[in-house]
């Protein structure tokens, strides 16, 4: 079976969450690209200042508004929640500012259908890293060897926010961390319940976006929070 025919026959199983922080500019694109593998597609807006939900919902998303900025962790286990209640199998996690190429989803998908299938399907930007700025490349991959050394596992891209989470997982990762850190925190968590995390090649994309990590408070955070699983 191709990807695509894997992705179509099973669309109905997987539910998209984006979420997004002003991002009025790329939102309708990224939305509109989703929705042509996957019929459930879920944006939510974490208190954006700008037009955000309105452009979601021009594109065809359903949007879940925060009335204030709460992190980025926050808003991913809005999502969660969202389809764990609905009883979707697998959500996948792709950014808002389309650095994630919605058209490679298939690839999570066929990972997540396979046989010995993990729980949860990271992307893996390292095996080109042709395009990616020297310094990023040189944090992603000391950073991977880092969290891949507390998981137990080798994890090829650790930052790499575009994910496919199996629902069995869901309920293990609705607390924790509310900000960047989670995405992190969700693979110790994952790991230390003995699940297998894949990996799937996916593109890199850098093109006109602004991060919202605060270089200084979420490296602290970061430190922190591996200092505490280090010692339990």
């Amino acid at each position: 079976m191709t990807e695509t025919a894997t992705s179509i026959a099973n669309k109905s199983k997987v539910g998209a969450v984006i979420p997004a922080y002003n991002e009025e500019k790329h939102i309708g694109d990224v939305v509109r690209r989703t929705r042509q593998l996957l019929d459930n597609v879920l944006v939510v807006d974490d208190g954006s200042a700008d037009r955000t939900a309105d452009r979601a919902r021009e594109a065809g998303a359903e949007v879940i508004v925060h009335q204030q900025n709460q992190g980025k962790g926050e808003t991913i286990k809005t999502g969660l929640r969202h389809w764990l209640e609905r009883e979707f199998d697998f959500v996948i996690v792709l950014d808002a500012d389309g650095q994630h190429r919605p058209e490679e989803i298939d690839r999570f998908v066929t990972a997540a259908l396979s046989a010995d299938a993990p729980k949860l399907v990271l992307g893996n930007r390292m095996n080109d890293v042709s395009s990616m700025p020297l310094v990023r490349r040189f944090v992603n991959r000391w950073m991977s060897d880092q969290i891949s050394a507390l998981c137990g596992q080798r994890i090829p891209d650790t930052q790499c926010g575009y994910r496919l989470l199996h629902r069995q997982l869901i309920p293990e990762l609705l607390g924790g961390a509310a900000r960047f850190d989670y995405e992190t925190e969700m693979l110790i968590i994952v790991s230390r319940k003995g699940f297998r995390i894949g990996a799937v090649p996916i593109s890199t994309v850098y093109s006109d976006e602004v991060s919202s990590i605060h270089p200084v408070r979420d490296t602290i955070r970061f430190f922190k929070l591996m200092r505490r699983y280090k010692k339990s």
